[in-house]
């Protein structure tokens, strides 16, 4: 019994050995991190409130972490295409994905078949931010208020339309939801960029939008009408829009998050650094202030978990939404 004993010890001692010498460089990789440059994918075009963040973020992350951050925007495909080509890179720390509840929640209900899971394939790091929409009309619609636009829409079912970025996407599925809790019949009308929309919308020819933020120059100088905000109160910036929920649609309530994650399996060590470095950038007043001009958005931070449950819990939130308004996945 002794000999056994004593064999069955040293085999463990000798896997403890074997486990310990394996993952030794993984954790000597994790304690020099960074050790070269890190690239941060953007799945937006460039410019906008997404790109400026993140190059802003990444400045201050490369200055922090003593190793250039490099911007890379992949747009394309509803955010799909640079978010798969993060969750297939190594998990190493040194590549990282701006996020959002478009690119890990929205998608899922939004399309049959994903080449990535945002659940398995990606390590959550931290949200950065939320931000609402902003309902916008065409200049020549007879409503200064959602409540004239509501009624206006019922009065002339189906010749109103609204437009968005494809099937699914974030600007989709707010102006279904607002067909569906206001109970009016409008046309969804698709456009590659929120730039070809603005001419027809300038025009008359597109109704309205609900916009992440690129038409207030627009809307303050005139050129479209601002109506309402999709979050549940107004914004410090604009203190004079009302909530859609404040405007006569109860129940409408949309606020977007954007976050950063790494692919799945990115050592712990890495991923708490980089929550922590993120965490003390957001609460810097130089950092604010360098955003300041994006009054829309409410900068915070979590932690991996708290970041991780937020994704899971509006996968679910989301899923339910294209079930209440009857758009079918893709």
């Amino acid at each position: 019994m002794n000999i056994f004993r004593s064999f069955i010890g040293h085999c463990v001692a000798l896997a403890a050995i074997g486990i310990g010498a394996a993952l030794g460089p993984l954790f000597a990789q994790a304690q020099d991190y960074p050790a070269r440059p890190v690239k941060f994918v953007i799945p937006y075009p460039p410019g906008g409130l997404a790109d400026t963040f993140a190059r802003t973020l990444g400045q201050r992350l490369a200055e922090r972490l003593g190793q250039p951050v490099v911007a890379e925007n992949k747009p394309g495909g509803s955010l799909i295409i640079g978010t798969d080509a993060v969750a297939k890179s190594p998990a190493d720390g040194y590549t990282l994905l701006l996020a959002s509840s478009s690119s890990l929640a929205i998608n899922v209900a939004a399309f049959k078949q994903l080449p990535y899971d945002p659940v398995k394939d990606f390590s959550p790091i931290s949200v950065a931010f939320y931000t609402p929409l902003y309902l916008i009309i065409s200049p020549g619609l007879p409503a200064n208020s959602v409540k004239d636009l509501i009624a206006y829409a019922k009065a002339n079912p189906g010749k109103l339309s609204f437009a968005s970025l494809g099937h699914g996407s974030t600007l989709h599925l707010a102006g279904e939801m607002f067909k569906s809790l206001a109970a009016i019949d409008i046309l969804h009308v698709p456009y590659k960029g929120t730039t070809t929309a603005l001419p027809d919308l300038m025009s008359g020819r597109l109704s309205m939008i609900f916009d992440g933020g690129a038409f207030l120059p627009q809307a303050q100088a005139g050129k479209v009408r601002l109506l309402a905000v999709t979050g549940t109160k107004r914004l410090k910036s604009l203190p004079e829009v009302p909530s859609m929920a404040e405007a006569g649609v109860p129940g409408y309530e949309l606020m977007l998050w954007f976050g950063v994650v790494a692919p799945a399996g990115t050592p712990k060590l890495v991923v708490n650094r980089l929550a922590k470095e993120m965490a003390e950038i957001e609460n810097e007043a130089s950092f604010r202030k360098r955003l300041a001009s994006f009054g829309n958005i409410d900068l915070g931070t979590n932690t991996p978990e708290a970041f991780s449950e937020l994704i899971r819990n509006d996968i679910q939130k989301w899923n339910k939404i294209l079930k209440d308004t009857g758009v079918a996945p893709k």
